[in-house]
C-alpha cells in the first residue's frame, strides 16, 4: 500500500513541479529544494525526489554538485539550431502539403487559430503552445515526403525538450504569431506559389526564434545589472 501511495504522490508532485516549470514560475536556474517542495505539497521528500528524477530524465531538471536540483538552463545554441532546422524542414513540408489541404482541414486550422486569438487577453502559455502545435500539424501532416515529415516531428520533439513554452517567456510574441498564421492560411487558400508558402512558414519559425533569443539576452543583461 505504501508503494502505491508513494507512486500516486510522486505523480502529483511531478505534475505540480512540471506545470510550474512550463509556466516559468520556476524559471531556468531555479533551485528545487526537496524539503521546501515537500512541505508545500504536504508530503514527504521521497515522492518529490522521485518526481525530480523523472524531470531530470526529461531534461527539465539538472543536478549540480554541492547545489542540488535546478531547472535546466536554456541551451541557447541548441535552441537556435533546432529552430533554424525546424524552420527549414517545416517550411518545406508545409509547402508540399499545401496542394493536398482541403477546405475542411484549412477551416480546422483557422478554428484553432481563432481559439489562440481569443486567448491573447489572458494567455495560458502552455495551452497556447499546444494549440500552436495543433495548428502547424494540420498544415504539415499531409506532406507526401515521409522523410521530411519525420524530420519535422523530430524537430518539434527536440524543441519541447529544450523549453516547453516559448510563449511563457515571450508573451508578446503570441499576437504576432496568430497574425502570421492568418497570412500563411491566406497564401494556401489563394494557391500561392509553393516557394512563397515555404518562406512564410520558415520565416514564421525564425521570427519566434529571434524573439525568444532577444528576450533571453535582455533578461540576462538585466540580471547582470542587478548583480553588479
Amino acid at each position: 500500500m505504501t508503494t502505491v501511495a508513494n507512486a500516486s504522490k510522486s505523480e502529483q508532485a511531478y505534475a505540480w513541479i512540471r506545470s510550474r516549470i512550463s509556466g516559468h514560475i520556476f524559471g531556468p536556474g531555479y533551485r528545487l529544494v526537496l524539503g521546501s517542495l515537500a512541505e508545500e505539497l504536504g508530503m514527504s521528500v521521497v515522492p518529490v525526489r522521485e518526481a525530480i528524477r523523472r524531470l531530470e530524465a526529461e531534461g527539465l531538471v539538472t543536478f549540480e554538485r554541492n547545489v542540488g536540483a535546478r531547472v535546466t538552463l536554456v541551451d541557447e545554441s541548441e535552441y537556435a539550431h533546432t529552430m533554424e532546422t525546424l524552420g527549414l524542414v517545416e517550411g518545406a513540408a508545409t509547402a508540399l502539403s499545401a496542394p493536398l489541404l482541403d477546405d475542411a482541414t484549412l477551416d480546422a486550422a483557422e478554428a484553432v487559430n481563432t481559439r489562440m486569438t481569443q486567448m491573447l487577453g489572458h494567455l495560458d502559455a502552455h495551452a497556447f503552445t499546444e494549440l500552436n502545435r495543433q495548428f502547424h500539424s494540420l498544415l504539415f501532416q499531409p506532406c507526401p515526403n515521409p522523410h521530411l515529415l519525420d524530420l519535422v516531428h523530430r524537430g518539434w520533439a527536440r524543441l519541447s525538450g529544450i523549453r516547453d513554452s516559448t510563449f511563457a517567456y515571450v508573451p508578446g510574441r503570441a499576437q504576432h504569431s496568430v497574425e502570421e498564421h492568418t497570412q500563411i492560411l491566406e497564401l494556401i487558400r489563394a494557391g500561392a506559389d509553393p516557394l512563397e508558402i515555404e518562406l512564410a512558414a520558415r520565416n514564421h519559425r525564425l521570427r519566434t526564434r529571434d524573439a525568444f533569443l532577444d528576450a533571453l539576452h535582455a533578461r540576462s543583461h538585466h540580471n547582470s545589472g542587478d548583480e553588479s
